[in-house]
């Protein structure tokens, strides 16, 4: 049976950091799908870039600058960045090739993507590990995968972080 872990947690505790550790520390396995970040300038968050693991392709996801729609708060989103760079990778991640999925995130942004909510319900489906990252706030969407009889949601803090990419890393990456 397929692992599929939640890590959930408040805005800036570490839930990235956490998956892009986890990922750089598979040896065995490949991962695949994307994380994000804030993009600052002088110190004030502008936007959000996504960058996918396996090839490093990078887009601006969501900006104070960027038209919309959708808008999610005072950013506007770019549905092609998910199109063209979230998707293509967790569309052809495959069990056989023995891929773990990582998505940072399922939040507002990213779900304001139709597409993309109907390929994590395919993946949440499969027989592909997952390890997504989502915010404590409540959603309709990830309060469905949470109350899921198949997922381990795994709460992020600042007591934890640290170690939890070694101990999901352990869990993951077997021979």
């Amino acid at each position: 049976m397929p692992t599929r872990i939640l890590l959930e947690g408040r805005p800036g505790v570490g839930k990235t950091t956490v998956v892009r550790r986890l990922a750089a520390l598979l040896l065995n396995r490949r991962a695949v799908g994307f994380t994000t970040e804030e993009i600052r300038q002088g110190g004030t968050r502008t936007g959000f870039a996504l960058e996918t693991l396996d090839s490093g392709l990078r887009g601006v996801l969501a900006g104070v600058d960027l038209p919309g729609p959708p808008r999610v708060g005072r950013y506007g989103v770019d549905l092609d960045v998910m199109e063209r760079l979230a998707l293509p990778p967790l569309r052809s991640a495959d069990p056989a090739r023995g891929e773990l999925v990582l998505i940072d995130e399922l939040g507002r942004m990213e779900l304001a993507c139709t597409a993309f909510q109907d390929v994590v319900r395919c993946l949440f489906t499969s027989e592909l590990d997952i390890v997504a990252t989502v915010h404590a706030k409540s959603d309709p969407f990830t309060d469905a995968l949470k109350r899921r009889a198949d997922i381990e949601l795994v709460q992020v803090n600042r007591a934890n972080r640290d170690a939890l990419p070694e101990d999901l890393a352990a869990r993951f990456d077997r021979p």
